[in-house]
């Protein structure tokens, strides 16, 4: 049998046991996997849209909305206008979501190094170049990609319009 026969199913897999294991370790954090996500997010693209976000963490807008609300109440985060455009409004971390990112961070590296026990660090490095142009050449399938393949380099309140990063989490 072919052995990429399965590949989507091997990355579907991978993916689901690294976010359970991660989540095994971030349980005492008070925090839901989803907010981790946008934590993180939010960290690498302070200033970005709602609607960016939901898109980035893959988040129904809705549910995104819920859920930054509840966030902005924990003072974790605050939402203001885009200046540019008045019906936008924009993400930024408050100073007490910093502690909780040091700990997600450290709680991630935690989780990394499990998922990558046994791994020399060359096949570590040579991991994550496959996998980043795995998602480059997924990401240039989508619509708007030829939109943003030119884009030139932005401040950080605006590049997160663009291309998207991936999360240490």
């Amino acid at each position: 049998m072919d052995s990429l026969r399965n590949f989507g199913f091997l990355l579907k897999d991978v993916s689901r046991l690294y976010s359970r294991n991660f989540e095994r370790h971030a349980a005492g954090l008070a925090l839901t996997l989803e907010q981790c996500r946008i934590l993180t997010h939010l960290a690498r693209n302070e200033g970005i849209s709602q609607a960016r976000l939901a898109e980035l963490t893959d988040t129904d807008p809705m549910t995104l909305g819920r859920v930054v609300e509840r966030m902005e109440g924990e003072r974790l985060v605050e939402r203001r206008v885009d200046p540019d455009d008045r019906r936008v409004r924009t993400l930024f971390l408050r100073p007490a979501a910093g502690p909780l990112l040091q700990e997600i961070w450290r709680l991630s590296e935690r989780a990394r190094t499990e998922a990558l026990a046994g791994l020399a660090a060359g096949d570590r490095a040579r991991l994550v170049k496959l996998m980043k142009r795995i998602r480059d050449n997924l990401d240039a399938l989508m619509p708007g990609s030829a939109d943003r393949a030119g884009e030139p380099a932005r401040p950080a309140a605006r590049r997160s319009r663009g291309r998207h990063e991936v999360t240490r989490a």
